[in-house]
């Protein structure tokens, strides 16, 4: 028996019905992603700030052609390539104070960062020449000592945590403390409205800086300190508070009506047990005062 009726009205459906045509639910087409999530996924051996700061920095080409955007979205299957330029060759090291098989002490120039900011640093930092003990603020210049090895960086650090180490800055300040010379005991902590400074606080950590004045002139005075304990900006914000910042520092002072090519902070000396004889051996390291710290205050 042959049954007949209208002619189908949707020949596509009908060849599938009767098995011509498959559907294929990959025909549909793909979503496209973030290229920064497309970069964690090729690349975790960074994380996802970094990658994207590369892309910001046209480090990332998208089928051949540069792409700044985060944000912007490619198909999985787009070309990606992350050409992350090396960083650029080391200058000439810091001036050495001294160095033997576990020690490098060096006469750290002010604008050099102690460690690297992020996984990418493109400029040097003291983390290329030695393993780092303690920091100075990148704007303050003076001695600095790396270790060689673990041990010795082991040996070192618990100095300091112990407090151990003897450190001798000088600084220019604005104006003249009210005494010639004191001890500034007074807590620190920080400071909750602007998270990346400090300030004296009652609740803070006990803080101890000694002070001297040695030079001043009707402006400025440079001083001698001593600080007892190790508290981040603790001899900025010290200073601060006695109405004497330091000259040229951008955080706690005014800078707009005091301007100056740097900040006038100097790591004059450091006392310190390095790796020798008998455990050990004491010695005192020394970084001569910039010169513009005694021409500053010569000048009338």
């Amino acid at each position: 028996m042959i049954i007949t009726g209208k002619k189908f009205s949707k020949p596509d459906l009908s060849r599938v019905i009767n098995g011509d045509t498959v559907l294929d639910s990959d025909t549909e087409k793909p979503e496209k992603v973030r290229l920064d999530h497309l970069l964690v996924r090729d690349h975790p051996e960074y994380n996802r700030s970094s990658l994207q700061t590369f892309i910001k920095k046209g480090f990332v080409k998208v089928n051949d052609e540069i792409v700044t955007k985060p944000n912007s979205k490619f198909k999985e299957t787009a070309k990606i390539i992350l050409d992350v330029p090396a960083a650029a060759e080391l200058p000439p090291r810091p001036p050495v104070i001294y160095e033997d098989d576990n020690v490098l002490v060096l006469d750290k120039p002010a604008g050099l960062l102690s460690m690297a900011k992020g996984e990418y640093c493109p400029e040097p930092t003291l983390e290329d020449y030695g393993l780092l003990v303690h920091r100075l603020d990148r704007d303050t210049s003076g001695v600095v000592i790396l270790a060689k090895n673990p041990e010795t960086q082991k040996m070192l650090r618990k100095q300091f945590q112990d407090r151990k180490t003897h450190k001798t800055y000088y600084a220019v300040i604005i104006g003249r403390p009210k005494l010639p010379e004191a001890m500034i005991d007074l807590p620190i902590a920080r400071n909750l409205k602007r998270p990346t400074t400090f300030q004296v606080d009652q609740n803070g950590k006990s803080s101890q800086t000694y002070y001297k004045v040695v030079a001043e002139n009707d402006k400025y005075s440079l001083v001698e300190l001593k600080p007892k304990t190790g508290r981040t900006h603790q001899l900025r914000v010290h200073l601060k508070y006695l109405g004497t910042p330091i000259l040229g520092d951008p955080v706690y002072s005014d800078i707009a009506k005091f301007p100056a090519p740097r900040l006038f902070l100097h790591a004059k000396e450091l006392e310190i047990t390095i790796p020798g004889k008998n455990g050990g051996e004491r010695r005192v390291f020394a970084s001569k005062l910039p010169s513009e710290f005694e021409e500053i205050i010569q000048a009338k």
